[in-house]
C-alpha cells in the first residue's frame, strides 16, 4: 500500500491506527496536525490519519478548521481504536503514586483523562507538550523526580518507564479519519461529512438546513457548530448517512445551497466513506419470504444500515428453505391471505437464535401460527406497517409491534431500525389491532368500493365531483380512487380477510340502514339525539389535533396551480 502519514511518535494511537488500516506501510510521523496535512497535500504521502473524534473528549475541533481549508482531498475511511493510557515514572525513581508532583502529556490525552485525573491528582501541575518522545527523553536524561507521563502503555514501556497505573481511562476509544487524493465509491452503506463556509445570519437556518435532509428520510449521524475564529459567523459541521453520489443526497445538498443557504460553494463535502457504527449490532442478517414490492422496499432500507439482506419467493431461484439456514431474522411478508399458511410451512425451519417477524395484518391468526410452528426458542414478533412501498420514508408513518413472551433482542433491534427512521410505533396486542384495524383498513377500503360502485352506476362524471365539495370533503373521493388504483388485490384481501374487524364491517352496515330509514321518514331529532350520543364519546382532543392536520392540507390545496396541476 502507498505511504501513509499521521501523528507520531512511534507507539501512539496515531500510529497505531495507520498500522491497523495499512499493516504493511510505515507511516511517515509528526507532531502535529497541521504538519500531517501539509505533508499530504505536499505530496509526501497518497494517504493521511488523523484523529476526528474521541468518546471522551468529544469531535477535535482543529480537525474542522484544517481539513476546511485543505483542497483536493477527500475523506475515504475511518479507524475507530481502543485507548489505552497508562500512567508511568522513571523506573529507578523514587516517584511513587503518592509523590508525584508534576504530569506530562499531550492536551488531548489530558482532556481524555479528566475524571482519573480530578479523582486521583486533583492538585498536581500538568504539562502539556507537543512532542512526547521529547519530553519522556527529557525526563530520563535529567532524572526528573516526581514526575510522570500519561500516554499508551506501548510507549510507556518502550521507555523502560515504571507503571504506576495501567488502564487510567475506561470506555476510551477514538475514531480516525483516513483521507485520499481520491474520492471513495459507493458501498451502499455510507456516510457524508460537510462542513458550511462561514454562514450569515438568518432566523431558522439550522432548522431549515436540517429539515432539507429529515423530509427526505435522511438520518443525521453527528451535528456540530463552532464559530468561524476570523469572522464570528457560525459554521455547522454535518455527518449524514448515505453517499454524495446518491440521487437522493445529491437533491438534498442541491437545495440546501440554492434555496436554503442561497449561496453557491456554501458547502464544503469533506468526503463520503464506509458508515462508522460505534453501537453493537446483534443481527447480520434478514431473510425475506415474500419478493413482493414490500420486501424489496424493507430490503432496501435494511441494507442501507449495514445489514445483509436476502429476498426469496415465486421469483427468486433460492427457496425459502433454503434461505432460512443461514439467516439471522427471517420477515414473512407475503399476502394476508397466505401468511398463515406461509408460517405454518416454513416456521419449522427456525431454530434457536433466530428471529420470526411477520409484516403483515393479524386477521388470519397469524400470531397464534408463528408460536404454534416454530420452535420455543425462536423468537417471535409482528409489526404491520401502515404504509406501502410507495411511501419515501417511514418518517410520521404508523406502525404497530405486537410483541410476545418471545420477542428479545432481535426484535428489539428490528423495533429499533423503525423507530430511527422515524415510525410512530404503537405497542398493542393481536386481538386490539385487529379489531381497530376494522375500523383505520377494512371499514374505509369497503366504503371505498361501495362508493365506487355507486358513482359508477350513476355514472357521475369525476370532473364535476370537485365543484360540489369542499376541499375536506374531497378526503373521501380521494380514498376510493386510491383504494382502486395502488394495488387493489391487497385491498380486496384486506376486506375478505376473518377476524375481529369483521364485526366492525357489520355493524356499520346495521347502522347505516337504521340511519337510511330515519332519514327517509323526516325523524331529524331522533337523527340529531344519535349524532349527540356519538359525540359524548368522542374526546375534543381528537377532533382538535385532526382538524390543525386538515387546515394544514386545505392551505396546500389552496395554493395557486395546486388545484389545477
Amino acid at each position: 500500500m502507498s505511504p501513509i502519514v499521521t501523528l507520531g511518535p512511534i507507539g501512539s494511537d496515531s500510529y497505531q491506527a495507520s498500522r491497523q488500516y495499512a499493516p504493511k506501510t510505515t507511516p511517515l510521523l509528526f507532531n502535529r496536525i497541521a504538519a500531517v496535512l501539509k505533508a499530504f497535500t505536499d505530496g509526501k504521502a497518497e494517504r493521511a490519519l488523523i484523529p476526528v473524534y474521541n468518546t471522551r473528549e468529544g469531535e477535535i475541533k482543529e480537525y474542522f478548521r484544517l481539513m476546511a481549508a485543505t483542497t483536493g482531498c477527500y475523506w475515504i475511511d475511518n479507524v475507530v481504536l481502543p485507548i489505552h493510557l497508562s500512567l508511568g515514572v522513571l523506573s529507578e525513581s523514587k516517584t511513587d503514586a503518592g509523590s508525584i508532583h508534576t504530569i506530562i502529556g499531550k492536551s488531548s490525552v489530558f482532556r481524555q483523562c479528566r475524571e482519573y485525573l480530578d479523582e486521583h491528582y486533583p492538585d498536581i501541575t500538568l504539562m502539556a507538550v507537543t512532542d512526547i518522545e521529547t519530553a519522556i527523553a527529557s525526563i530520563i536524561d535529567d532524572d526528573k523526580q516526581g514526575y510522570a507521563v500519561i500516554e499508551s502503555e506501548e510507549i510507556v514501556k518502550r521507555h523502560n518507564l515504571q507503571l504506576v497505573a495501567r488502564e487510567v481511562v475506561s470506555h476510551n476509544r477514538t475514531r480516525f479519519a483516513v483521507l485520499s487524493k481520491a474520492p471513495a465509491p459507493i458501498t451502499d452503506y455510507d456516510a457524508t461529512a460537510i462542513i458550511t463556509k462561514p454562514l450569515k445570519d438568518r432566523v431558522g437556518m439550522l432548522a431549515d438546513i436540517l429539515g432539507e435532509f429529515t423530509r427526505r428520510g435522511i438520518n443525521i449521524l453527528d451535528l456540530q457548530s463552532e464559530n468561524d475564529i476570523k469572522t464570528q459567523k457560525l459554521r455547522i459541521y454535518l455527518e449524514i448517512e448515505g453517499h454524495k453520489d446518491t440521487q437522493l443526497l445529491q437533491e438534498a445538498l442541491h437545495s440546501i445551497e440554492s434555496s436554503v443557504i442561497q449561496e453557491n460553494d456554501s458547502l464544503n463535502v469533506l468526503g463520503s466513506f464506509p458508515r462508522v457504527d460505534m453501537r453493537v449490532k446483534n443481527i447480520k442478517s434478514f431473510g425475506f419470504i415474500g419478493s413482493g414490492d414490500m420486501s424489496i422496499w424493507f430490503a432496501d432500507r435494511l441494507r442501507s444500515e449495514g445489514y445483509q439482506t436476502v429476498i426469496t419467493g415465486r421469483s427468486t431461484s433460492l427457496t425459502p428453505s433454503e434461505m432460512i439456514k443461514d439467516i439471522d431474522v427471517v420477515m414473512v411478508c407475503v399476502p394476508i391471505s397466505v401468511t398463515a399458511e406461509t408460517i405454518r410451512t416454513y416456521g419449522h425451519l427456525l431454530k434457536d437464535g433466530q428471529a420470526l417477524i411477520i409484516l403483515a395484518g393479524e386477521s388470519e391468526n397469524t400470531l397464534d401460527a408463528a408460536m404454534r410452528h416454530t420452535d420455543p426458542r425462536v423468537e417471535v414478533m409482528f409489526v404491520h406497517n401502515l404504509w406501502g412501498p410507495q411511501a419515501l420514508t417511514m418518517k410520521d408513518k404508523n406502525a404497530t409491534v405486537v410483541r410476545t413472551h418471545r420477542s428479545g433482542s432481535f426484535c428489539s433491534e428490528f423495533e429499533a431500525f423503525l423507530y430511527k427512521h422515524g415510525a410512530d410505533i404503537y405497542q398493542e396486542n393481536a386481538q386490539k389491532h385487529d379489531l381497530l384495524m376494522g375500523v383505520g383498513q377494512k371499514l374505509p377500503t369497503t366504503i371505498s368500493v361501495a362508493l365506487g360502485m355507486t358513482l359508477k352506476d350513476h355514472a357521475i362524471n369525476f370532473d364535476d365531483i370537485s365543484s360540489h365539495s369542499t376541499l375536506t370533503s374531497l378526503y373521501g373521493i380521494l380514498a376510493m380512487a386510491r383504494t382502486h388504483n395502488q394495488n387493489p388485490r391487497t385491498y380486496a384481501e384486506i376486506m375478505a380477510t376473518s377476524g375481529e374487524g369483521r364485526k366492525i364491517v357489520r355493524s356499520f352496515a346495521e347502522n347505516i340502514m337504521k340511519i337510511i330509514d330515519l332519514a327517509e321518514t323526516g325523524e331529524i331529532d331522533r337523527l340529531f339525539n344519535i349524532m349527540e350520543q356519538n359525540k359524548a364519546v368522542m374526546p375534543a382532543s381528537f377532533l382538535d389535533s385532526r382538524m390543525k392536520q386538515a387546515k394544514a392540507v386545505d392551505e396546500i390545496l389552496s395554493q395557486p396551480g395546486i388545484r389545477t396541476s
